[in-house]
């Protein structure tokens, strides 16, 4: 098996990228495929099948040997896109190299800026703005012309499957039967590749080496059957607001945001924090200057090292989302019947999420207040994911894109997000080695207003994952 040759696979990412896949790209853009969690009607609105049809479509005619396409349906739930490609002769004992994207997004979110909005693609230099290029609609693009790339370089890959799901923005509900069902026809997955992922600025390849766990939980606090006049009924009744303070005093500490439940909290592993040295030296102030603070506003710490630690192995809660409130300008003197509050954890990445959640669920609902009542409901809850070390070939194939695609070190971090499908696929194929990584960077805008994809990132990580393809094969 020849190796790769760098200078044709170039040349063809930067072709196919110009001449195909930014027009195939923007017009996914304009499809407002929401993720289920966000559109109930999404099976009768057709978005996520027309998502599906388009890049099937486009995948089509891509100049990739013996593929097939297939587009496969579970009953209520929602569709996957698969493409298999044969290995190249001579990498047939390889294993399988599973490729994953999705195509389903976040709501549009309001705000966008002049001239652009969410189902819009507009480009403007190397910035791709739309809802969905950087998240992730651009992977399943990216990993089919990094197989078309192999190709035209003479190199060669183990048989290769491009698996796109649209559901990974509700926390791939679906995923997990999913790989059972599909399970026979992947074989044994001997690499992982997923691009749905990202790093610290754009002039070097980032990769994820963990990815932090989730709990959600929706509490609802009651304390009368009907509201009443706040000026009666304070100072006898106890506001339902207080109580769920009270609570929610038990699982966080409010002067430092330390989760307190020990279920929660880990040691972080060695050589993580090594990693996390390095990338705070090679990329100093930029978790301190990612976010729009208000003016005056710091970060919750000085240290760029406890940041990038905060952000990636120490548990948080946020909480996103609450119900029982008036508008202000319609605020009349009631104290309200209930309170409900959308509480939102991450976990460290080796946290055992289910050990998590009950110990959520005990401390929101033992001993309540005054006998307060408290209902759960939107339980949920997803384990992270800590990468396996890697192996010669890998590391060799690392050092190479960094001195030829990037001319910068490659660095690690651990991501503060949540990708489920890559804890499930460590659980199914341990031995399996992983390349998470992306176009994505810390001012996408991903989730919110302006997301933008960065195409020049875009086509130096398609560059990867063609050389890490052909060095999987070559062994």
């Amino acid at each position: 098996m020849t190796r790769v040759e760098q200078t044709s696979v170039r040349e063809t990412v930067s072709r196919l990228w110009e001449t195909e896949v930014v027009p195939s790209l923007s017009e996914l853009i304009r499809i407002p495929a929401l993720s289920q969690a966000f559109d109930p009607d999404w099976a009768a609105n057709g978005h996520l099948a027309a998502a599906v049809a388009h890049v099937r479509g486009w995948i089509a005619g891509r100049a990739l040997p013996g593929a097939t396409i297939d587009v496969v349906r579970i009953e209520d739930r929602s569709p996957v896109l698969l493409i298999d490609v044969p290995a190249t002769p001579g990498a047939e004992d390889r294993g399988t190299v599973l490729l994953y994207g999705h195509l389903d997004k976040q709501p549009p979110v309001g705000g966008w800026s002049e001239g652009l909005g969410p189902w819009q693609p507009v480009v403007r230099g190397e910035k791709l703005y739309g809802r969905g290029a950087a998240d992730d609609g651009y992977a399943g693009y990216a990993a089919t012309t990094a197989l078309e790339a192999v190709h035209a370089a003479g190199g060669s890959h183990a048989r290769s499957v491009v698996l796109l799901e649209t559901g990974e923005e509700s926390g791939s509900p679906d995923l997990p039967l999913y790989l059972e069902h599909l399970s026979p026809r992947l074989g044994e997955v001997s690499l992982v590749i997923c691009l749905d992922s990202g790093g610290n600025d754009y002039q070097r390849l980032w990769l994820t080496s963990s990815l932090r766990g989730m709990v959600q939980v929706h509490v609802k606090v009651r304390v009368l059957e009907s509201a009443q006049h706040s000026g009666l009924a304070s100072g006898v009744v106890p506001s339902s607001f207080r109580v769920l303070r009270q609570l929610l005093d038990r699982v966080e500490d409010v002067a430092t945001g330390a989760i307190k439940l020990p279920e929660f909290n880990v040691e972080i592993p060695a050589n993580r924090q090594e990693e996390t040295r390095a990338t705070a030296a090679v990329a100093p102030g930029a978790m301190r200057s990612t976010f729009p603070l208000v003016d005056g506003m710091r970060p919750v710490a000085d240290d760029e090292y406890e940041l990038l630690l905060n952000s990636g192995w120490r548990p948080t809660l946020s909480v996103i989302g609450a119900s029982g409130f008036p508008e202000p300008a319609n605020a009349g003197n009631v104290l309200r019947d209930s309170t409900t509050l959308a509480l939102s954890f991450r976990l460290p990445p080796t946290a055992d999420s289910a050990a998590a959640l009950n110990a959520v669920e005990k401390a929101l609902t033992t001993d309540v207040p005054y006998g307060a009542q408290v209902e759960l409901a939107g339980l949920e809850h997803a384990s992270g994911w800590n990468a396996p070390d890697a192996a010669p070939w890998l590391a060799a194939v690392l050092e190479k894109v960094s001195t030829e695609v990037f001319g910068e070190p490659w660095r690690s971090v651990g991501l503060g997000g949540s990708i489920p499908f890559m804890g499930l696929l460590a659980e199914k194929y341990p031995r399996a080695q992983f390349l998470v990584t992306g176009a994505l960077g810390s001012d996408s805008n991903a989730h919110v207003p302006d997301e933008w994809l960065h195409l020049g990132q875009a086509r130096r990580v398609t560059e990867t994952v063609a050389h890490t393809l052909d060095a999987h094969a070559r062994g």
